[in-house]
């Protein structure tokens, strides 16, 4: 009789003290643990552990209202990914579009890259008496890429000159018209001599390229219309059904004759006339005779 006593008092002080903590729910009220004998044993009450999760619920701040769970989808790394993909695939391609390509790096205002046969051609009409040095070159070869820097800079020294670059791999069928099979690969033009020398170099061979502008880079007037491509090459580009070129060969001028040749074609040109006939040339003994004659008759 005496342990139920103690366990009803413990139970009613328990409620008086959760009644106290609803007031200053700063205090926790609830006990470790509690345990209850029965003759020699001891055990935990299972009433006083419900009470104490009960009370635990009374002590929140919420006091029965609706528990509202709200899930930050933003938060997600799933979500997350999802949003930052587009805007990470924009900045790398941002980045790729922004890289420069070898053959792109170093350019000059002289220097510019020939979209088609009809540029190039076009290209060296209006250049007039300017010196035009036209590079041949490819994306996979080492040696353009090598001698790339250097002839950017020969282009910086020489802003008369106009540098026209062809890319073999964009304008392979052109190459193959204008006989070009060795890269790296350069022609020099200008104006009414057309093409001036062509030849092939590398970094090593840069002697050869410094010789040539050397030896044509000095100003000359030209006598006669810029000549360009050379009459054979426009041709075989018009030839090429891979290329959207065409050309109307011109009329060949009549060759020029000497002045003898030409008395002499006007003589057997004319038509035929009659020989004219000459006074008859008589002598003094035929006049002396005719005298004679002429007296004795009287």
């Amino acid at each position: 009789m005496a342990e139920l006593l103690t366990e009803t008092s413990l139970i009613s002080s328990f409620h008086g003290d959760t009644q106290n903590h609803l007031h200053n729910p700063r205090v926790s009220v609830v006990p470790k643990s509690y345990s209850f004998g029965y003759g020699s044993k001891r055990f935990p009450s299972l009433k006083v552990k419900s009470q104490a999760l009960r009370s635990s619920t009374l002590s929140s701040d919420f006091h029965g209202k609706k528990l509202v769970f709200r899930v930050n989808r933003a938060s997600s790394p799933n979500r997350a990914n999802s949003q930052l993909r587009p805007s990470i695939v924009s900045q790398l391609t941002s980045r790729i579009g922004k890289v420069q390509k070898w053959w792109e790096k170093g350019i000059q205002p002289n220097m510019r890259e020939v979209t088609s046969a009809e540029d190039l051609v076009d290209s060296l009409l209006k250049a007039g008496d300017k010196l035009v040095i036209v590079d041949f070159f490819s994306p996979g070869c080492g040696g353009c890429k090598a001698l790339h820097p250097k002839i950017c800079q020969l282009a910086e020294m020489n802003p008369d000159i106009q540098f026209l670059q062809v890319n073999y791999e964009d304008h392979r069928s052109m190459c193959y018209s204008l006989n070009v099979h060795v890269l790296p690969f350069f022609r020099f033009y200008r104006g009414a001599e057309g093409r001036l020398c062509q030849f092939s170099c590398t970094n090593a061979t840069i002697k050869k390229f410094r010789d040539a502008l050397a030896k044509h880079t000095p100003e000359r007037c030209s006598l006669g219309p810029t000549k360009g491509l050379e009459e054979k090459e426009l041709l075989a580009l018009a030839a090429n059904k891979e290329l959207n070129f065409t050309y109307t060969p011109k009329a060949k001028p009549k060759p020029v004759q000497p002045a003898h040749e030409e008395d002499l074609v006007a003589e057997e040109a004319a038509p035929y006339s009659e020989p004219l006939t000459l006074p008859s040339f008589t002598s003094n003994s035929d006049v002396s005779k005719d005298r004679a004659l002429a007296t004795s008759g009287r």
